[in-house]
């Protein structure tokens, strides 16, 4: 028997997580004084739109180390996996840490793991559905090795259609981002170890996706990751025709795609789309981008 648990970094839907016996510990967060749970309450049509209406930064706030403790205690007959959004950008991941501390303390015989997905959105969503394929077949130190196995080895990438809460929250300068969105620069993000940095920057979203496309088609024909997640933002068709190249490539390629939840709306915007993949595999597609970034 196990127990999972997750911040709603995580972009499986309400349905899905019921359906799958996924529990979440849900972020708030603050819209033009509006407060939100990013939880099965959120209305997320309402809540996209007064989004795209603000000109002030969301506020968020994570979950704390009681919210994780109240699920820990009622499940402390299971194996309990607790996964956050990367503890580089949030808070999450330590009131896990601290709640785990606690629940040992309490209890002996716990059997509780915390895993940092060292990301967010697309890429905390593909650990939490890697984690449910190796609790299914392996006993809890076996899938605890897994599951941080596949944290090392994976990547997330961001590419940004609208650049408004970036300047918003501060991330850049206002007129650097004003400047870029005139001349329609889009950037492209990418986990670091936890850390989401500039990757790459490009004139317009569609030239962004295609050139990742080229470097996979022209440098990945072996070996593919067996496991691809996709979540947008009020873009589905732009997702999809993404989801359509990459299982162009790769036969055996299992393509997910969800709509983002409350906060990783925040992290991508309207337009956005975030894409996570096991990286050793994609290595190749990453420096093949840089290297022609570097000859610009």
């Amino acid at each position: 028997m196990y127990k999972i648990i997750s911040d709603t970094s995580c972009d499986l839907t309400k349905e899905e997580i019921k359906d799958l016996g996924i529990e979440y510990v849900p972020f708030k967060i603050s819209i033009d004084d509006k407060d939100y749970i990013d939880d099965e309450s959120l209305n997320l049509s309402e809540y996209l739109i007064n989004m795209e209406k603000t000109e002030k930064p969301i506020k968020t706030a994570c979950p704390g180390p009681f919210d994780y403790l109240n699920i820990i205690e009622k499940s402390i007959d299971k194996d309990i996996y607790i996964v956050t959004i990367s503890g580089k950008l949030s808070g999450s991941y330590n009131s896990a840490k601290i709640a785990e501390k606690e629940a040992r303390e309490k209890y002996d015989d716990i059997k509780i793991h915390v895993i940092d997905s060292k990301s967010a959105s697309a890429g905390h969503t593909r650990i939490v559905l890697k984690l449910l394929n190796f609790v299914k077949d392996n006993d809890f130190e076996k899938t605890v090795s897994l599951i941080d196995r596949e944290v090392e080895n994976e990547t997330t990438m961001f590419v940004l259609e609208s650049m408004k809460n970036l300047i918003k929250n501060g991330r850049i300068k206002k007129t650097a981002g004003l400047i870029a969105n005139v001349l329609n620069i889009r950037p492209i993000m990418i986990s670091n170890n936890g850390e989401i940095e500039l990757f790459e920057i490009n004139r317009g979203v569609k030239k962004s996706l295609d050139k990742m496309i080229k470097a996979i088609e022209t440098e990945c024909k072996v070996g593919a990751s067996n496991l691809v997640t996709i979540s947008y933002v009020k873009n589905k068709e732009r997702a999809e025709n993404l989801k359509e190249k990459i299982e162009e490539l790769y036969d055996d390629v299992k393509v997910h795609i969800r709509h983002t939840n409350g906060l990783s709306s925040g992290y991508a915007d309207i337009g956005g789309i975030v894409i996570a993949f096991w990286g050793e595999v994609w290595v190749k597609v990453i420096e093949k981008l840089k290297i022609n970034l570097m000859k610009k």
